[in-house]
């Protein structure tokens, strides 16, 4: 086996700035880079490794992976999150409805997300507070204060333990969703109709939301601006056959809004940004290198159009890829551990190339994927991920 000849940091750092690592650095344990509650219980069962299970994210119900089994994976990188305003509780509700138990969480925005207790996989959306507001009803409604201090309290302190103790990247928790805050709270159904037919409503309600990431992001940059080396932003644009609305639309309703903040995040920090966005979505990344983009996850190889050799040719010089290492939806899940391991070879020599390769999984790894397909797709990716032999 060759020898690794850089730190965790100095590797993701050489692969985001498309040079090439002694191997590819490898990423597990952020919110679209994580491992749903089921498939961590039985992956740390079968490594015989012991953890008290706690959920990073309650919706996605993804677990927090303990150093244990990070260290198990070689992962290059850790995560740092803000929190919530002063005053904003987030506990999960236990409510009855039709005779049947839900845990209910309401988000700062007043958005509800609920999971049934007889199925507990992930949370979905129960009630979107703006469903029947009009434009009017906006200058009334309580959006969240991007800016509360408490948000950002022991977030330099963390970034710092990784920086100066820890050899590993640092990474920041998911933020900037300014577009899917807006479905959120509309209903996606009323949304796609007002992109429509009250562009006026779309327009004013993205402008909310980007104020509160603006506001956000100029605490957080200013607390972490210089520690942080990755900063993930992301709503996802594109389904499983291409975007999700009209790429017209986009550009004139949402791409401003999205380049604007990039290019305030870009103004203030020396951090890649990482967007994520699923589905097939070639014809987007063009205008995600004009709003700031330098690095794009999950990278589904499963989706229309969306073929590692023809992404690795017509971006890779431009767009760092962070992810894509395997089909997650059909590989993944159901082939044998060999299956996983030459899938992992396969996608590995066209992504790595050159560097700009960060490796993941396509999205979080879901319950129900075999724990011995997990271990074999990272020590896939550490056997393979060597530049020189």
């Amino acid at each position: 086996m060759p020898r690794e000849t850089m730190t965790s940091r100095q590797r993701v750092l050489a692969a985001i700035n498309h040079q090439t690592p002694d191997r590819v650095p490898i990423d597990l344990g952020g919110n679209q880079t994580g491992i749903h509650k089921f498939a961590y219980r039985d992956l740390i069962g079968h490594l015989g490794i012991e953890d008290d299970l706690t959920i990073m994210d309650a919706v996605q119900q993804l677990a927090r992976p303990c150093e244990a089994m990070l260290t198990r994976f070689r992962v290059d990188t850790r995560y740092i999150a803000a929190g919530a305003a002063e005053g904003f509780q987030g506990e999960i509700v236990k409510r009855e409805r039709k005779g049947r138990l839900w845990h209910d969480l309401t988000d700062e925005f007043g958005v509800v997300w609920s999971m049934p207790d007889d199925h507990p996989y992930y949370m979905d959306i129960s009630h979107s507070p703006l469903a029947r507001a009009t434009l009017k009803d906006l200058k009334d409604y309580p959006f969240p204060k991007g800016d509360d201090p408490a948000r950002f309290a022991t977030i330099r302190r963390e970034a710092q333990r990784i920086r100066n103790e820890t050899p590993y990247a640092v990474v920041s928790g998911i933020s900037g969703v300014v577009y899917e805050n807006c479905w959120y709270m509309r209903g996606l159904e009323q949304w796609y109709a007002d992109m429509l037919q009250d562009p006026e409503f779309c327009e004013a309600l993205l402008d909310c939301v980007l104020k509160f990431w603006m506001d956000w992001f100029r605490l957080f940059l200013d607390e972490v601006g210089d520690l942080v080396d990755v900063i993930m932003i992301g709503d996802d644009l594109a389904g499983q056959t291409g975007p999700l609305f009209r790429p017209e639309l986009y550009r004139r309703l949402v791409k401003p809004r999205q380049k604007q903040l990039g290019q305030y995040i870009r103004s203030r920090t020396q951090a890649k940004i990482w967007y994520h966005t699923c589905g097939a979505c070639q014809a987007y990344i063009p205008d995600l290198a004009e709003n700031g983009v330098q690095i794009l996850n999950p990278v589904q190889i499963s989706a229309h159009d969306m073929d590692p050799r023809v992404l690795k040719e017509k971006f890779g010089k431009e767009m760092v890829f962070w992810g894509g290492a395997i089909d997650a939806q059909r590989v993944l899940p159901r082939a044998s551990p060999e299956e996983v391991r030459q899938a992992v070879r396969t996608n590995l020599e066209v992504f790595k190339s050159g560097g700009g390769y960060v490796f993941n999984n396509v999205h979080n790894i879901q319950a129900g994927v075999p724990p011995e397909n997990i271990v074999a797709l990272y020590d896939a990716a550490y056997e393979f991920g060597f530049y020189h032999k």
